[in-house]
């Protein structure tokens, strides 16, 4: 404010401002009216200096921030402190830096002191405070206290202080075995905010002194745990309290004061349910209980006077009640995500600007209710099971609307057609079907964020009015035909799984002349074909670019090379040929390649090694060959190497122990986020890729991140296995298999204690399996065959485990699993004859003997006998009765060597 003096302003006071403003580094013309010129001699009329009317005296200096822009730079020069007569000093969100200067003590008259988030600025001393009596106002937010470790002191002796800030200031801790005087302390602070410090519960003791004045207190992001002192219900004039995001626990306390008009409790982990008690709040207009672990029915009775109610990120559960229709005031509810069931109540209030019900078990259909709240402009009920299709008469004042996660059916209404202000549009994963109507797309001129995806949704693309802040996401739905050019003016475009086809160099002529072009671009998943577009210098934004799983041909073209912030580029799966151009290596960003699947020639470039940031690379399944270049053991970030099925000769780099992150734990995903400054939201992206694992190619996105792997398989490559390759300890995936690899296993094969997946098979290994791999106790699956293996497998559990197939084809192996048995265990096997073999032994000889004799008794007595009794009957006769006798004679002979031999069994 610029006073009107009628007279000048004192001399040394302006030469006191002009020397100010000399201290400053940059100023971007908020002070050209500052001078000594003669026009601008008198500083009451300066910008920001108000004087008195009578005396011409400075009593105020207001030179805040007011945008990122134009602002205020360097020190503050001590020359203020000539000032003596202000009253007023605000140099609040400016970027002054260096300390803080404590001359302005000197400033006796001043009542109100700004020096807000000026975040370069420190202050190590706050005991020149203590010579500013009339001092009601202090905002040093923002600025370093960390070296202030007597700051309670200082405050205690600011007897006129009303009003403190000291948000985000890294304040010390009060050492509780000091004793904090509260003589000649402000016992009329009614305003204290220490939010943003890191405070623990040794507050307390200095805080409580301040319970019968305070009116507003944030303690907000700091480091309080435990439950709420007792000490708190003495605050009994306390209107505005607020302590989100600590680790406060137990329940919230029923003494709380039924004066509140501002209560947030967000962010700590409290349980239990949620008091009655707020329902005699007849005052209270903003609550927050959310983030923390209340369980528990939303109370039936509830203050009628709130405004604001959040209770989402909690446990929930039961309906919502109907009293919700009661709170005429009610404009801003929240009960996302938590465990609430039944239907969306009828009753209402038809009051609401925001209503988020979202990530809950709600059921039945959307009400036609919503067409009558007026001023709703946000509605979120994603994430339930909804049924029925969408109302056809629906709020035309909506700004955000998310209906995705449900079971809605049909097609889009009419509605939203005449939805002008709408700028967020969620209808992912339902079941909606037909094709959208012409006029939907009028929508796109300004929406911020459509989702359509997961849908059943078909027909064609307009030539709709995309802008550079459109996120577009209509991917895994029927939509087909070409890609009409204007949809590449948007800032995010995602197409894939649909049913487009045809070429899209109609791309080239898109428009689109903003400061932030397209950064996002998936049409993966379609039938496009024709060669890919030689314009990519116009998508200089470009971060992700996905046109796996289509029917594009011809060379890479050398314009790749211009997408200088390009992180992930998938081309996998189509028939792209020719060599990778060498414009590529500019693209120094990258994290993820994955041409795999095409037919791509040539060698695999040197200069790849120069990617220094890339952490995925598959080139399997093309027509690469020559040498592994040494240069791709520079990959120091590089977790999926996969070069297998190519042409690829020579031997294995010995170097392979210098890629770092194959020793290295790593994180879950590959990602990055993408801040819109249009609409000021964040964009999160999740890389995804297919590997080959197990045999399968299967898809890795939150846990791509975990994959250390190596995947030389199916080449031609010779000589031996390096043994560098057991240095890379965090491997879990190896395949060497399909070559002409000779050579032994590396004996230390068994450091690599991470290993899933190891495949040496179908090459022309030889030696014996090493003992330490039977060491690796995660390994799942193995595969040997086909070698010149030899020796015993050695045992252990882990490698028995194993069928005999992960053998095969190293007809020197022996052991378990084979059955073929190694030649020690025979002779060992041979040499050992314990005392039941020699009882069998023997019992085989008895067995021998006794039939032996049975057999020659019936030949003599065949031909001896029979002949003579034919001759002579007496003879006959007498014989038979030998006979008789001779067989009962056998007959106990044969019993009593049989009982004999049991007997022997037995005991054995």
């Amino acid at each position: 404010m610029v006073g009107d003096a009628k007279v000048g302003c004192t001399e040394r006071e302006r030469q006191a401002l002009l020397h100010f403003k000399q201290g400053l580094v940059h100023d971007y013309r908020v002070l050209s009216s500052w001078g000594n010129e003669e026009d601008k001699r008198d500083c009451c009329k300066w910008r920001g200096v108000e004087c008195n009317n009578q005396t011409g005296h400075v009593i105020s200096l207001d030179l805040h921030g007011t945008d990122f822009v134009r602002y205020l730079g360097g020190k503050i020069d001590p020359s203020l402190a000539e000032l003596q007569h202000l009253k007023h000093l605000n140099l609040s969100f400016n970027r002054f830096e260096g300390v803080l200067p404590t001359q302005l003590g000197n400033l006796s008259n001043l009542q109100s002191l700004d020096l807000a988030y000026n975040l370069g600025m420190t202050c190590g001393n706050l005991d020149w405070l203590s010579r500013l009596p009339l001092l009601t106002h202090l905002d040093l937010s923002g600025i370093d206290l960390s070296k202030a470790i007597h700051w309670p002191q200082a405050i205690n002796k600011m007897p006129s202080l009303t009003e403190l800030y000291l948000s985000h200031t890294q304040l010390p801790w009060i050492i509780p075995t000091i004793f904090i005087s509260h003589t000649n302390s402000s016992t009329s602070l009614v305003v204290l905010d220490l939010s943003g410090n890191g405070l623990t519960s040794s507050i307390y003791p200095w805080l409580f002194n301040f319970s019968s004045s305070l009116l507003h207190l944030d303690l907000s992001y700091n480091h309080l745990n435990g439950s709420f002192p007792d000490a708190f219900a003495n605050m009994v004039f306390l209107e505005s309290f607020v302590l989100s995001r600590n680790e406060l626990e137990g329940e919230i306390p029923k003494f709380f004061s039924v004066s509140f008009v501002h209560l947030d409790l967000s962010g700590n982990q409290l349980h239990g349910s949620i008091p009655d008690a707020f329902g005699n709040m007849t005052t209270l207009a903003y609550l927050d209980l959310s983030s923390n672990q209340l369980k528990g029915e939303i109370p039936k009775s509830l203050s009628t006077s709130v405004v604001h109610l959040d209770l989402s990120w909690n446990l929930l559960h039961g309906s919502i009640p109907d009293a919700f229709g009661n709170m005429t005031t009610l404009a801003y509810l929240d009960l996302s995500s938590n465990h609430l069931e039944g239907e969306i109540p009828k009753s209402l209030s038809t009051s609401f600007v925001h209503l988020d019900l979202s990530w809950n078990q709600l059921h039945g259909s959307i009400l036609d209710a919503f067409g009558n709240m007026t001023t709703l402009a946000y509605l979120d009920l994603s994430s339930n099971q909804l049924e029925g299709e969408i109302p056809k008469s629906l709020s035309t004042s909506f700004v955000h609307l998310g209906l995705s996660y449900n079971h809605l059916q049909g097609s889009i209404p009419d509605a939203f057609g005449n939805m002008t202000t709408l700028a967020y549009l969620h209808l992912s994963w339902n079941q909606l079907e037909d094709a959208i109507p012409n006029w939907f797309w009028n929508l796109t001129s300004h929406l911020a964020w459509l989702n359509i995806s997961n849908n059943h949704i078909s027909g064609t693309l307009p030539n709709l009015q995309a802008t550079s802040y459109l996120r577009m996401d209509m991917s895994s739905n029927c939509l087909e035909g070409s890609i009409p050019q204007s949809v590449f003016n948007a800032g995010w475009l995602v197409l894939s799984k649909n049913l487009f086809s045809g070429s899209i160099s109609l791309s080239c002529r898109t428009t689109n002349q903003s400061s932030r072009g397209l950064s996002h671009l998936d049409l993966s998943n379609n039938r496009l074909s024709g060669e890919l577009p030689n314009c990519w210098g116009q998508w200089k934004d470009l971060i992700v670019l996905n046109l796996a799983n289509n029917n594009f041909s011809g060379k890479i073209k050398n314009s790749v090379g211009l997408l200088h912030q390009i992180q992930t580029l998938h081309l996998r799966n189509n028939s792209l040929t020719g060599a990778l151009p060498l414009s590529l290596k500019n693209c120094k960003d990258l994290h993820l390649v994955d041409f795999g699947r095409n037919k791509l020639s040539g060698n695999v470039p040197a200069w790849m090694g120069s990617l220094s940031s890339l952490i995925v690379l598959n080139l399997r399944s093309n027509e690469f060959n020559g040498n592994i270049p040494l240069n791709l053991c520079q990959l120091k970030k590089i977790q999926m190497l996969d070069l297998s099925s190519n042409n690829l000769f020579g031997t294995i780099p010995k170097c392979l122990n210098d890629l770092i992150a194959l020793t290295q734990k790593g994180s879950l995903v590959i990602a990055y986020n993408e801040r819109q400054f249009h609409s000021g939201w964040d964009f999160s992206y999740i890389d995804d890729t297919l590997i080959q694992w197990k045999g399968k190619e299967l898809e890795y996105k939150k846990t791509l991140g975990l994959i250390r792997s190596i995947d030389f398989s199916n080449n031609k490559l010779i000589g031996e296995i390096p043994v560098e390759v057991t240095d890379l300890v965090e491997l879990v995936s190896l395949n060497l298999s399909r070559n002409n690899l000779t050579g032994s296993i590396p004996s230390m094969i068994g450091q690599l204690k991470s290993l899933d997946f190891l495949d040496l098979s179908q090459n022309q290994l030889h030696g014996r399996i090493p003992a330490s791999l039977s060491q690796i106790a995660d390994l799942s699956v193995l595969d040997l065959s086909n070698n010149n293996l030899s020796g015993k497998i050695p045992s252990g559990i882990q490698l028995q485990s194993f069928s005999a197939s992960t053998y095969q084809g190293n007809p020197r192996l022996c052991g378990p699993p084979l059955l073929k048995k190694c030649l020690g265990d025979e002779t060992r096997e041979a040499s050992f004859i314990g005392p039941s073999s020699k009882d069998n032994i023997q019992d085989d000889a008895n067995k021998i003997w006794f039939s032996g004799s049975i057999v020659l008794g019936f030949i003599i007595g065949f031909w001896g006998v029979c002949g003579t009794l034919l001759l002579n009957s007496s003879w006959r006769n007498a014989y038979f009765q030998f006979l008789n006798k001779i067989k009962d004679r056998l007959y106990m002979t044969t019993t009593t060597t049989n009982m004999n031999r049991l007997r022997r069994s037995f005991q054995s």
